[in-house]
């Protein structure tokens, strides 16, 4: 089985173009973009990695666009929760001038693959994060298919802030107390199926099965807020992109 899983791994690597996130050509103020995603997907995307950089430079360049970076008092965050560290930011950025509270991203141009902080009232198209909750009940690899089949894959959480929108996502009394994503224990590891880097880590701290799993190799997200793992084999709702 896990071998069939490995083949299946390589063949959503390859496909899954731009990840998570939706780009939307209809330009916006920020504020406006922020709740047209929240009523027409689930946030403005967070880029938190250049790993997503990477991916979203394939759909756009020499346009700046919307994402969900914002200045809340003195701390720079994320539309969908947790602050945001790391940040590339443009030359001379951010200014911190009067009311200069939301981020664009700039792919392609002259300075590079640099944010820049502007007026929210500015218009820009923008990009929105994407999560689709199944509700139905599936083991982990019917899931897996069904992730790939029907949508672009079984979804990775790979910071804090995909963590609480998810949690978000989730918290409906008609959902499985706790459902399944997209990171499975293959060889010696746990493996993000759509290949994103297994940095982020959510377990549960009395969840001692996912140091050296021998029957619990496949990860569910809780209700509560951490990861467990769990029997392939059992029935739960489940993520996907």
């Amino acid at each position: 089985m896990e071998i069939l899983v490995l083949k299946m791994l390589f063949i959503v690597s390859v496909s899954a173009q731009y990840g998570k996130h939706v780009h939307v050509e209809r330009a916006m103020s920020w504020s406006d973009a922020q709740k047209y995603c929240r009523d027409h997907y689930t946030d403005l995307s967070p880029i938190t990695s250049k790993w997503d950089e990477e991916k979203l430079k394939n759909e756009v360049s020499g346009t700046s666009f919307w994402i969900g970076l914002y200045l809340n008092q003195e701390h720079w965050m994320w539309s969908g929760g947790g602050n945001a560290t790391n940040i590339s930011w443009a030359n001379g950025e951010p200014n911190y001038l009067e009311k200069e509270r939301s981020v664009a991203i700039c792919f392609g141009c002259i300075s590079g693959d640099r944010l820049y902080n502007y007026p929210s009232w500015f218009y820009y198209p923008f990009f929105c994060f994407n999560l689709i909750v199944v509700e139905i009940e599936k083991t982990w690899e019917t899931a897996f298919s069904y992730c790939r089949n029907k949508h672009t894959a079984f979804t990775s959480l790979a910071s804090e802030t995909e963590h609480l929108l998810a949690l978000r996502k989730i918290q409906q009394d008609h959902i499985t107390e706790r459902v399944w994503i997209g990171l499975r224990y293959l060889v010696d590891r746990w493996t993000w199926m759509d290949g994103h880097p297994s940095v982020y880590r959510a377990w549960d701290k009395e969840d001692q099965d996912n140091q050296c799993p021998i029957w619990k190799r496949c990860a569910a997200l809780t209700k509560g807020g951490v990861w467990e793992s769990r029997d392939c084999t059992d029935k739960l709702n489940f993520i996907c992109y």
